[in-house]
């Protein structure tokens, strides 16, 4: 019995199991990588395909990872404010680093080197942590949670019909409400101006004058 046992199996190992989860969580966020001269560019940046069991288990671990660089952008803000623009080994930047400024911009960023460090310890690549804190991260600090979405496909996986979904990151493709617009109809328009000047009637067209009887006022 699997009392208290939550989550999961898959058929797998449980160091099986948490190489999955690391490489879905990494793929996913290796989505949003500059792929313009990738040979295997994603189709669609943000979201990636695979059965509906394995995408529920491992939404909660890119949303831990999400919410762990969200809380670093404030110490990393603090820290820019101590940074130099320097080139490493110029001579500006061998006086930063004996300065005070150094002194200050290592003390707030070490929290920010702590989440990334946790976040690789998660996921287990680095490419895809740079990713997530430079360009996934800041996507979501006025979101309090769910960055995920799953969304079920109709159609299932060749083989074993396995049933598939899309794990894809919510904020690129929202979906908007838009109110629909009510159609113009001819009926609708105002008649146009004619603009073309009056013809004047001619002589054929304007009636003849009747002639006045006698002894009839005119």
């Amino acid at each position: 019995m699997r009392h208290r046992r939550k989550g999961r199996v898959l058929g797998r190992s449980p160091s099986h199991r948490k190489a999955l989860f690391k490489n879905l969580s990494s793929a996913l966020f290796l989505t949003e990588r500059d792929a313009t001269y990738d040979d295997n560019a994603p189709k669609t940046p943000g979201r990636i395909i695979t059965t509906l069991h394995k995408a529920k288990e491992v939404r909660p671990l890119v949303e831990k990872c999400i919410t762990i660089a969200k809380k670093s952008i404030p110490h990393a803000e603090e820290a820019a404010k101590y940074a130099t623009e320097a080139d490493r080994g110029t001579d500006a930047y061998k006086a930063w680093r004996k300065s005070d400024d150094w002194q200050k911009w290592a003390a707030a960023r070490a929290p920010v080197v702590a989440a990334q460090r946790r976040v690789l310890q998660l996921i287990g690549d680095r490419q895809a942590v740079a990713i997530l804190f430079d360009t996934i991260a800041p996507r979501y600090v006025d979101r309090p949670g769910g960055y995920t979405r799953i969304m079920r496909l109709a159609t299932p996986r060749l083989g074993d019909a396995g049933e598939r979904a899309i794990l894809q990151l919510v904020g690129e493709d929202e979906r908007r409400n838009r109110r629909a617009e009510r159609p113009a109809f001819e009926s609708d328009a105002p008649p146009e101006a004619d603009d073309s000047p009056a013809e004047e009637p001619s002589a054929e067209d304007s009636p003849a004058e009747e002639p006045v009887a006698a002894g009839e006022k005119s």
